[in-house]
């Protein structure tokens, strides 16, 4: 005796409902089937997977573990099935990729474009996340690479490849009264007001980085006083203002003729994030997505160049 796949799903339904009669009308089944379904796995695994109580069923401990299983069990199904789906439609295929806010605008939609005219029949699907709920969608399958810094990234059963390494930098507009000086030291930023985005403070956002800065001086934190996850806003905010900004390289050197941008000259080595790439490792990665991530680690290298 087997256990069926079918089965499995009809008990996953039963333990979210609690009730067989409203698991079968869920499932569209009269409940003699659903309860014939039940028996059949419970001979399988022989032992009692429910209960009954007086307001419908209840999962017995071995019950609750394999209910645990149904989640892995369905990824992989899924996974199956995109990979069959590859394998006969060749370079066709579905992409899932979830960022971060701060990697939104570096890179991504170089690698994205590529692989869309290289590969028409591909769709992309790409979500911006916050960085603590990156790796849980990894995870549920729900998406099938992340783009993050790898320093969030300690799983055994995520692959990872690095991209690149981001450096933070502070900037201000052109007309800035520190824009033309040759040298900056912390503290002369120590009394200056701030824009950032929502995520800058996280653990390894950029306002964490120059707040740790400061208190390794005795200096006070910096004095955020615009705060939005907008970056074309936040530039231009910053560019017709006396606010100080702080972001990764790329973005303000893109922007700085345009906007009237200044990097300013702090000379602070430790300030670089690394970001890479992960995924499952035992899980089905797709050719589309495997040359998403080729993709995306040649734009960042022909940047650098």
């Amino acid at each position: 005796m087997t256990m069926d796949l079918r089965d499995i799903e009809y008990f996953a339904m039963v333990a979210q409902h609690g009730h067989l009669g409203r698991a079968a009308e869920a499932l569209g089944l009269g409940q003699p089937a659903l309860s014939m379904s039940l028996r059949r796995l419970e001979e399988f695994a022989q032992v009692k997977l429910v209960k009954r109580t007086p307001k419908g069923v209840e999962l017995t401990p071995v019950g609750a573990a394999l209910l645990s299983h149904v989640s892995k069990l369905r990824i992989a199904r899924e996974d199956l099935a995109r990979e069959v789906a590859d394998l006969a439609h060749g370079r066709a295929g579905h992409v899932r990729i979830a960022v971060s806010p701060s990697n939104v605008d570096v890179d991504l939609a170089e690698a994205c474009s590529c692989l869309l005219m290289q590969a028409p029949k591909i769709t992309v699907d790409v979500a911006v996340l916050e960085n603590d709920a990156l790796l849980p969608a990894l995870h549920k399958g729900a998406v099938d690479v992340v783009v993050t810094h790898t320093r969030q990234v300690s799983h055994a059963d995520l692959a990872i490849e690095s991209v690149r390494q981001d450096e933070f930098v502070v900037y201000c507009a052109s007309r800035h009264r520190l824009a033309k000086r040759k040298s900056i030291t912390l503290h002369d930023l120590a009394n200056e007001r701030w824009s950032a985005a929502t995520s800058a403070s996280g653990a390894f956002g950029p306002l964490a980085v120059l707040r740790e800065a400061l208190e390794r001086r005795g200096l006070p934190p910096p004095n955020v006083v615009l705060v939005s996850d907008l970056v074309t806003f936040r530039l231009g905010a910053v560019a017709r203002s006396d606010l100080l900004g702080m972001a990764i390289k790329p973005i303000i050197e893109e922007a700085a003729t345009r906007l009237r941008l200044k990097i300013l000259p702090i000379g602070l080595s430790d300030w670089v994030r690394p970001v890479a790439v992960a995924y499952r490792r035992h899980g089905y990665l797709s050719p589309a997505a495997r040359s998403f991530i080729d993709m995306l680690k040649s734009a960042a290298a022909e940047r650098a160049e």
